[in-house]
């Protein structure tokens, strides 16, 4: 099989892959709402809104934080603090992503969901600032745990939990919503592992290994079994240095790799000079940071099928974003 039909293929798996369609509304937005339950980032709102679909008077919103790609600068807005000061209940991603909300958790009396709780969280890399200042993350873990369907269960459960607790009555609401979200979540997650298996046993497609320029991907890698030569967090204002452009390109050409990867929502000018310097294409993976308001788990699926599909069609040898 050539790479033209491993592109055909791929698209017609993704054609085939169930639970594309819209799953509802996920609540209430009204006035009268009797739970407003505040997400922290987008993932925790479409967990939120899945978990409490259909449950009378329960409003799912979420903080502004789809706006940027990285968390770790970012600041509450005067519509966030209006947000957590109405909020009867606070889901947050939790691993360390939510620092930017300390002293403003510290003054609300709302409860939290710690939607990391019950996951195997990776261990944190260090963490290079706008400003150039580096965290030093040793014994801190990798908040971008979503990326990898099995965690992402865990969120809906624990969001599950958190909701029964607070909203006792509704309890059994809440548990058949997350019963049939975590469903979904093994049906997508065990049709996206076949797309990469199908394209590389009968497209004959090698992924030699991933580069990417977000340090978010590596539960996304290990979830779908794809090797990660390097993950490198890149915001604008801070590329690498002359040495690491080296080095990567060094990996590229060990590697005979046809692709690096870059965020959608992140700089880009690294894996350019690299593609200028090696010939490889640059593709776009996606955080799943930020989407449509009324959006449910469909929408997290299709980001995973994206990135997904953006793999495979970019070490076929398709067309791929430059």
């Amino acid at each position: 099989m050539n790479k033209r039909a491993a592109l055909a293929l791929v698209t017609l798996l993704s054609l085939l892959l169930p639970g594309c369609a819209p799953a509802g509304t996920g609540g209430t937005d009204g006035e009268e709402a009797r739970l407003t339950v505040l997400a922290s980032t987008y993932p925790v709102y479409l967990a939120a809104r899945s978990v409490a679909e259909g449950v009378e008077g329960v409003s799912v919103l979420r903080l502004e934080t789809g706006a940027v790609s990285c968390l770790h600068d970012y600041t509450l807005t005067v519509g966030d603090m209006k947000k957590l000061e109405g909020a009867d209940v606070v889901a947050l991603n939790g691993a360390g992503m939510e620092e930017f909300m300390e002293d403003a958790l510290a003054s609300s009396s709302a409860p939290v969901i710690d939607c990391s709780e019950g996951v195997d969280l990776l261990e944190g890399e260090g963490h290079v600032h706008q400003d150039g200042e580096e965290d030093d993350d040793h014994g801190h873990f990798d908040p971008h745990y979503w990326m990898d369907p099995e965690n992402m269960e865990q969120m809906v459960y624990n969001i599950r939990d958190g909701l029964s607790q607070a909203d006792p009555e509704h309890a059994g609401e809440y548990e058949e919503n997350a019963a049939e979200q975590a469903g979904l979540l093994h049906t997508w997650d065990d049709a996206l592992q076949d797309m990469i298996q199908e394209a590389e046993e009968n497209a004959g497609v090698e992924i030699s290994g991933l580069i990417t320029f977000h340090d978010g991907f590596r539960y996304f890698a290990e979830a779908f079994d794809l090797p990660l030569l390097a993950s490198i967090e890149e915001e604008e204002g801070s590329e690498a240095s002359a040495k690491e452009i080296n080095e990567i390109a060094g990996l590229v050409k060990e590697y005979s790799l046809p692709v690096i990867f870059t965020e959608v929502n992140g700089s880009d000018a690294t894996a350019q000079a690299i593609a200028r310097e090696t010939g490889c294409a640059v593709a776009q993976l996606s955080m799943c940071m930020d989407g449509p308001e009324e959006g449910t788990l469909s929408d997290y699926y299709t980001v995973l099928a994206d990135n997904v599909t953006a793999v495979v069609n970019g070490f076929a040898g398709e067309e791929v974003i430059r």
